[in-house]
């Protein structure tokens, strides 16, 4: 049995001092701004430096919802985003299964082909998928207009592909798409043949196998690809700011773009209280797809 001696046991103490030391330092580091942001957004005189509010105030929340258009900017960024994840977690669990069970020499390099997609900048696509969209919304406004006449532009604004929810629902499904698949096609790979197999030997159809085997197994794995999907887009400034011009249709992130270029004096409490709402949902779908990751499987083959 080795054994230590007082030196190694001190220089180990020290190691273990200092490591500590860092990580709280990066810590504290890192929790300053959302103290900030907490703060100042409860602040009726907030400032640019971290400070203890003076009188504790709903003030600049009241004026996100009132004076400003934060509802709107709230509903458009849950509304583009919660679609265009729900459109992935479809896609990619659909996708992802199929090219789990499907043996093909082509598998391989398409899996690769669509993971380019996410490797490319998203600035270096903006130009073809403008252009892309585009065409398909004079297309669809060429159709449009002559049968609804002064209508067709509040339909265009829930089906228009350029400066309309459907267009950036549908573009930013797109860049998320790739790694949800990747992300659900791995997840099939683990799952075992045996419980569709089983389910095929009861009689079940193939709908009933999908909606009582497989989505129950399914949701740790489309619950990873949904959040790292939702997180991505909702985080994402360049596509809102490209595909979006009416000031109705503007997202929480081209909000506080807006107030933060105001022309008078930066209103710090109204930001913080902007970031703070911006931070909640992100955080929401965090806690309730934890609920899923952390499950584990249960259950097996009946005889």
């Amino acid at each position: 049995m080795a054994v230590i001696s007082p030196s190694e046991n001190a220089n180990k103490t020290r190691s273990d001092m200092l490591a500590y030391a860092t990580l709280s330092l990066i810590s504290i580091f890192c929790a300053v701004p959302f103290f900030w942001v907490l703060l100042a957004s409860f602040d009726g005189n907030a400032q640019l430096f971290l400070r203890w509010p003076e009188q504790w105030s709903f003030a600049n929340y009241l004026r996100v919802f009132t004076k400003e258009d934060g509802a709107k900017w709230l509903f458009n960024s849950l509304f583009v985003v919660g679609g265009a994840t729900v459109l992935v977690m479809v896609l990619a669990g659909l996708g992802g299964y199929a090219l789990s069970r499907t043996r093909a020499w082509w598998k391989l390099p398409f899996l690769y082909a669509i993971l380019l997609i996410r490797v490319l900048p998203p600035t270096a696509l903006v130009v073809p998928l403008y252009k892309f969209l585009l065409t398909l919304n004079n297309a669809e406004g060429a159709i449009l207009r002559p049968i609804f006449g002064e209508y067709a532009r509040p339909i265009m604004r829930w089906t228009g592909f350029i400066d309309g929810y459907l267009g950036l629902i549908l573009v930013l499904a797109t860049m998320q798409l790739p790694l949800a698949l990747w992300i659900m096609k791995t997840f099939f790979d683990g799952l075992p043949r045996d419980y569709e197999e089983a389910a095929l030997m009861d009689g079940a159809t193939l709908l009933q196998r999908i909606r009582r085997v497989l989505i129950p197994l399914a949701l740790p794995g489309l619950a990873a690809a949904g959040l790292f999907a939702f997180m991505s887009a909702w985080g994402d400034f360049l596509l809102p700011l490209i595909f979006l011009s009416s000031p109705e249709l503007q997202t929480l992130p081209l909000g506080l773009f807006r107030a933060f270029l105001r022309i008078n004096e930066i209103d710090y409490g109204l930001l913080a209280a902007l970031a703070f709402i911006y931070l909640l949902p992100a955080v929401i779908a965090f806690g309730f797809a934890r609920r899923f990751l952390v499950q584990t499987f249960a259950g097996g083959v009946k005889g």
